[in-house]
């Protein structure tokens, strides 16, 4: 049975559904209002989140839980997407970047001194997420009355993976650590102190700055800026310097 509201369907928000579908956060959950077509938030800690939760419990045939991007799915975009960067030291840094915690934040760090390669990311995960949109609208068997601004979206199109020059069964990322560990085994027990010290300094300091190069001074978010919500990959990974990708 499909979900709808009068003869037409459901007049959606698509610009509250985007963001809410880009965020990925254990802290905040949205729910599609199948009655008018708005988004209503949930955010724990926040002065009204359990007044808000009683309204969703309290009309369960009204209010529709979206199920944003996962995170490990927009991590395999990223995956693919540096697959198919032709510039053999970008693609690299690329890959070091999205070796482990952090992950996103050091990716688009890394990107933003690329603008072409920013805005070839920019439009292939907005129609991955449109078209994520799209299917989860379908699987609930949704009616819609509105167009979305970014049209019907057909099944999105592989990449095409450059090969890499050198072929090699370790990610740069692994060759690093591998090179770290042998020459901290040659290190004398001794001056091992000095060492652990320096390295956790750099762990804390961020490693965006370590990656190659001087990135822009990052602008402060707006309220335009959609999110890419990642609490099980990274500690702080907000997209804060993404623009919404509607209005791209």
């Amino acid at each position: 049975m499909r979900r709808k509201r009068g003869l037409m369907g459901i007049t959606v928000n698509w610009s509250d559904l985007e963001i809410a579908f880009e965020r990925n956060s254990p802290d905040q959950e949205s729910f599609l209002d199948l009655e008018n077509g708005d988004l209503l938030s949930i955010v724990e800690g926040e002065p009204d989140a359990a007044a808000r939760r009683a309204r969703v419990a309290g009309n369960p045939e009204r209010y529709l839980r979206v199920d944003p991007a996962s995170s490990r799915e927009q991590y395999r975009w990223m995956e693919r997407f540096v697959t198919s960067v032709s510039e053999l030291a970008l693609r690299e840094r690329l890959l070091i970047s999205i070796d482990g915690k952090g992950a996103f934040r050091r990716f688009k760090d890394v990107l933003l001194a690329f603008p072409a390669e920013r805005e070839r990311w920019f439009a292939y995960r907005s129609e991955l997420l449109h078209f994520h949109i799209q299917t989860w609208l379908d699987h609930m068997k949704i009616d819609v009355a509105n167009v979305p601004p970014w049209g019907h979206v057909a099944q999105p199109a592989e990449l095409v993976e450059v090969p890499r020059a050198i072929p090699s069964g370790e990610a740069p990322g692994e060759i690093l650590r591998r090179q770290a560990r042998e020459l901290l085994d040659e290190i004398p027990a001794a001056e091992l102190p000095p060492a652990l010290a320096f390295l956790e300094f750099l762990r804390d300091r961020g490693p965006s700055s370590l990656l190659g190069g001087e990135l822009p001074e990052r602008r402060r978010p707006s309220l335009d800026d959609a999110s890419l919500d990642d609490a099980s990959l990274d500690d702080d990974d907000e997209d804060d310097d993404e623009p919404a990708l509607s209005a791209r």
